[in-house]
């Protein structure tokens, strides 16, 4: 593949939650009740959903599984062009083919971690892992998202790796998905390379600073059960009451901070639904005990989320 197989399409707007992936009593994917949840966000107003994310304990499951999960969301209804796939592996082949596979069956774009477990690899093998998934897609018409959480997996995404791939292959490196937690680094993000590309960040607070800035979306935890507060401060970062809106995310991140974050998530699921099926994690994630999780139900039930308008 050459820099001249280009594309000039946009980045996603508005909020594409990072879903949570529900399991059966087996520990294998609830198809059903994922592409119910796909789809009930979408109808509460998310542009789409993003498949596998962190908050989606994507790397617990094997490529087959991740396959035939994204088969049978498109089979059960939801569209391709409207989910988000985090196709990130440890080893560099299996990335390409779940990207591949993703960008086979139309989906929106694909967001992909730089090559991780080695610690301390160089700006050039960062690199390299990127170029050998691009040019291993060997198409212009695909988006190709790059993601920043180091504090997950310990391998940094440098400006200069960024701004290579940019020269290289403007119109695939379509955004930038920066879930460090760390505003500095993603307004400087921003200052850096927006536009041509989109920053976004995973962090809610941090919407509100983004927004001014030209940030247009978001992949969200929260949004699994929020998604219209979340929407709100995206595209609404200025309104009088985003500072209500932000205050309700902040309080709800304060519940959640004393717990695994996965297994809060879920646990939150499973009291919005009363659906103790949600709580299942895959390991090495360990779900919160009926006992804990009937004391952070009472927090839930005590915080009051409105459907309706969150």
């Amino acid at each position: 593949m050459t820099a001249s197989l280009t594309n000039s399409r946009n980045g996603f707007q508005g909020i594409w939650p990072a879903l949570l992936t529900p399991l059966d009593a087996q520990l294998n994917i609830d198809h059903s009740k994922l592409a119910a949840h796909a789809l009930s966000l979408i109808s509460a107003g998310s542009g789409g959903v993003t498949l596998f994310g962190t908050t989606g304990e994507g790397p617990s499951f094997s490529l087959p599984e991740r396959q035939q999960a994204l088969e049978t969301m498109i089979a059960n209804g939801v569209p391709a062009e409207r989910i988000m796939v985090s196709t990130s592996c440890a080893a560099v082949t299996e990335t390409l083919a779940l990207t591949k596979h993703a960008v086979d069956l139309g989906v929106h774009g694909c967001l992909v971690l730089p090559p991780f477990f080695f610690k301390g690899i160089s700006d050039e093998g960062i690199l390299n892992g990127y170029v050998q998934i691009i040019e291993g897609v060997n198409r212009a018409d695909w988006r190709l998202y790059l993601y920043h959480i180091p504090q997950v997996i310990g391998v940094n995404l440098p400006h200069s790796v960024i701004a290579q791939l940019l020269q290289r292959y403007p119109g695939i490196v379509t955004g930038i998905k920066d879930s460090s937690c760390d505003q500095a680094h993603s307004v400087a993000l921003a200052q850096a390379f927006m536009p041509p590309l989109t920053v976004y960040v995973g962090f809610e607070p941090d919407l509100t600073t983004m927004g001014p800035l030209g940030s247009t979306g978001a992949i969200s935890g929260l949004a699994n059960f929020m998604p219209r507060i979340v929407h709100r401060m995206v595209l609404q970062s200025q309104a009088p009451a985003t500072a209500h809106d932000a205050q309700r995310v902040q309080t709800m991140l304060d519940l959640l901070k004393p717990h695994s974050l996965m297994p809060a998530l879920k646990s939150v699921m499973a009291t919005l639904h009363n659906d103790p099926d949600w709580l299942r994690v895959r390991a090495p994630l360990v779900a919160m005990t009926q006992d804990a999780h009937a004391a952070f139900a009472r927090q839930v039930q005590q915080f009051n989320i409105d459907t309706q308008h969150e």
